[in-house]
């Protein structure tokens, strides 16, 4: 369960990273209010999956898959350019990710 948590948490933190950009400054409710929202529930989720979870471990995935997934909603709404290289890098972060659960 705290693995799943911890994958959701990771979601939400690209979800309210996106937003904060959005926010333009939190001078747009809508946006702000999502930022509001899914940082509390990231957070919550994150300290959540710590209780079974190692730190070191935890955090990374959560940073992992929420820098990686701000990235790709960047780059499919066209505010980030798409190469090859830079999707060799973020598949790299994924395989990294992939590894510490295997590891675990």
């Amino acid at each position: 369960m705290s693995w799943f948590v911890l994958v959701v948490s990771g979601v939400l933190e690209a979800v309210w990273a996106t937003a904060l950009g959005r926010s333009e400054g939190f001078s747009r409710l809508a946006p702000s209010l999502v930022f509001g929202v899914t940082l509390v529930l990231s957070m919550a989720g994150l300290a959540y999956a710590m209780r079974e979870l190692p730190v070191g471990t935890a955090y990374a995935v959560w940073v992992g898959i929420g820098a990686v997934l701000t990235v790709v909603i960047a780059m499919v709404t066209g505010e980030e350019p798409v190469s090859p290289v830079r999707l060799l890098l973020l598949a790299g972060i994924v395989g990294c990710v992939v590894g510490l659960k295997v590891l675990h």
